[in-house]
């Protein structure tokens, strides 16, 4: 029989499943390889979700032994020993959850709310980088899983993660104030934050180890996420009435630090040391999709993913893969490839990375969201290389999006994108797991299995690429880099939270949910997209009473149908979505019934998003 806390996790999983496409298993890797693409993903979903909740404590089935609320690396215990709960990858994994939590998977709150509290506890404990009195001992990189200190040498400090960390919590804390939970946030998730705002504050001039844990100097990706946290730390201050002084005076002084990255061609990926590489790294790309907000525009300046400077970025960080990898061999400019972490590398045998070649996926469906929001593609002297490869009379243009250059290049753009989780798809074996690495000569899983980071990876990805984007963090009204770059800190004020014991239940709990269908559906004009299903307020299942979806956000690369109705929260039933013709017939669409439930507790809104079974 289950115990709750697993029984929990299977019911998350369960839940992302009922808002995806279906599709059925693959029972060996050259079907794998040869199944559609939209058939992996639907599969490889429900694998990648149930791989994060597997090396979650304590109820974790590969995380025995973790305290509640510790997210392991990896289940790996030798070569290499990952058995281990890293700040940054924690905070990652967190923000993806937290982010599918508001999408709708309201099933995840526990595994949120219990790491919430294990931070709590983290954040106190001495280590080798210092205490809690300086702040210093927040950058130390990783903990023990039982959630005591790790005593032996390592490249520390490490200063994304509490960056990283005040990301995750603050996107929490703006779905709890909509719940009406604001006062939750004040007591328990504020002094979290705040400690690790403070740290970004105090410490985001001083060098340390990279995302990789090699090289000790300035990395792009840890100069950036702390800008971003910065600057909607100071957002979430002003919303619930609190002060973060080194918030508002630190923010601008790291952008205009972050320009340095930046030399003319690519992004350096480590300034500040003396390593002998050429710097191009996957490092930028997960910095732009980390720092990816959906209502910037290409903004070069904080390197927006379909920014010239991020296009040029991705071009030349995956071209420097081609020549380097066996399972590479042959593939052209512009078609997508096998990514690692940067062309030098050595470690396990210097291997492509699921992460890497994911993340390369994720920045290009990030462009394209930002494109069809903007409604054109401006080309550059910096992008116009990335543009020639899918559009090869590209030139210093703008492409509005009624034109066909526009149209020619975001369907190319959609399908090197997918070029990249195919190529995950080939080289995942027949089980699903994702683990570190896989071969540079055969594509076989190699490294750490069942790599967390490589999960969560997979769901930030497919999420961006189904059209579902997390909110706004303040990018609009805070990319303005100063004249004068000034080497400034704010020393910190830095105090044990409170919120040792898991957090209560909230307190207004919804009678009513807004549900918002979306669908992926392509039409022609003249057709129409509804939803019926086995509840009144869906028509039971009659066509002439099914509620009409909206095209208002369709767009070539996101088909986009989607309406809102108002349910009973709790209530369960199946719908599925029609397609009226311009003959005036209506077509159901293929495969069994979708079932839902509307979630009960305190989230008023959800939001189910599929994609049409043709």
């Amino acid at each position: 029989m289950f115990t709750l806390p697993l029984l929990t996790h299977l019911i998350a999983a369960a839940s992302l499943l009922a808002q995806l496409p279906l599709g059925g298993p693959v029972n060996n890797i050259d079907d794998r390889a040869a199944g559609s693409l939209d058939d992996f993903i639907a599969s490889e979903t429900q694998i990648a979700l149930q791989g994060v909740l597997n090396n979650i404590g304590s109820a974790g089935s590969k995380a025995s032994g973790a305290a509640s609320g510790l997210v392991v690396a990896s289940p790996s215990k030798t070569n290499p020993d990952y058995f281990y709960s890293w700040t940054r990858d924690s905070a990652l994994t967190m923000k993806a959850l937290i982010d599918a939590f508001i999408a709708g998977n309201t099933n995840l709150r526990a595994e949120i709310e219990d790491y919430v509290y294990a931070q709590a506890k983290l954040q106190p404990v001495p280590n080798r980088s210092g205490d809690l009195s300086d702040g210093a001992g927040l950058g130390d990189p990783k903990y023990e899983v039982d959630g005591t200190y790790f005593a032996g040498d390592w490249g520390r400090p490490q200063r994304d993660g509490p960056a990283l960390r005040a990301t995750a919590l603050i996107t929490y804390s703006r779905s709890l104030i909509t719940s009406g939970n604001s006062a939750l946030v004040i007591s328990t998730l504020w002094p979290i934050i705040l400690n690790d705002l403070n740290y970004v504050g105090q410490y985001w001039n001083q060098t340390g180890f990279d995302l990789w844990e090699e090289v000790n100097g300035s990395s792009f990706f840890t100069t950036v996420v702390q800008h971003r946290a910065l600057v909607e730390g100071n957002a979430l201050a002003a919303q619930i009435g609190q002060t973060c002084p080194s918030c508002a005076s630190q923010a601008p002084q790291i952008l205009c630090f972050l320009q340095n990255y930046w030399n003319g061609q690519y992004i350096l990926a480590n300034i500040n040391e003396n390593n002998g590489r050429t710097s191009k790294d996957v490092n930028g790309i997960l910095g732009s999709i980390h720092t990816f907000n959906p209502s910037a525009g290409c903004d070069d300046d904080t390197f927006q993913p379909c920014s010239p400077r991020a296009l040029a970025n991705h071009k030349v960080v995956t071209d420097s893969f081609r020549s380097v990898y066996g399972i590479n061999s042959g593939i052209v400019e512009g078609a997508a490839v096998a990514v690692g972490r940067y062309p030098e590398d050595v470690f396990m045998g210097g291997n492509p990375w699921y992460l890497a070649t994911l993340a390369a996926a994720e920045q290009m469906y990030d462009a394209l969201y930002q494109w069809n929001k903007q409604g054109s593609i401006v080309v550059t002297d910096a992008s116009l290389a990335f543009f020639k490869d899918f559009f090869p009379s590209a030139t210093y243009a703008t492409y509005a999006s009624s034109t066909e250059p526009y149209s020619t290049i975001t369907k190319a753009v959609k399908a090197y994108a997918d070029g990249f989780v195919s190529v995950v798809q080939k080289y995942t074996p027949p089980d699903g797991s994702l683990a570190e690495e896989f071969s540079r000569n055969d594509g076989t899983p190699a490294s750490a299995v069942d790599l967390t980071w490589s999960y969560s990876a997979f769901l930030t990805a497919i999420a961006r690429r189904n059209g579902q984007v997390p909110a706004s963090w303040g990018e609009p009204s805070a990319n303005t880099v100063p004249t004068a770059c000034s080497a400034t800190s704010a020393r910190g004020i830095y105090n044990t939270p409170t919120a040792t014991t898991p957090l209560p239940p909230c307190t207004t709990t919804a009678t009513t949910v807004a549900v918002t269908f979306n669908v992926a559906a392509t039409t022609v004009p003249g057709e129409t997209i509804l939803v019926a299903g086995s509840i009144s307020q869906l028509g039971d299942w009659k066509p002439s009473m099914a509620v009409v979806l909206s095209a208002r956000l369709y767009t070539a690369t996101y088909p986009r149908w989607w309406v809102t109705v108002d349910l009973p929260a709790g209530m369960s039933f199946e719908y599925k979505y029609l397609k009226s013709l311009q003959n005036g017939n209506v077509d159901f669409e293929n495969g069994p019934n979708r079932s839902f439930t509307v979630p009960t507790g305190c989230a008023a809104e959800v939001s189910v998003h599929d994609a049409w079974n043709g």
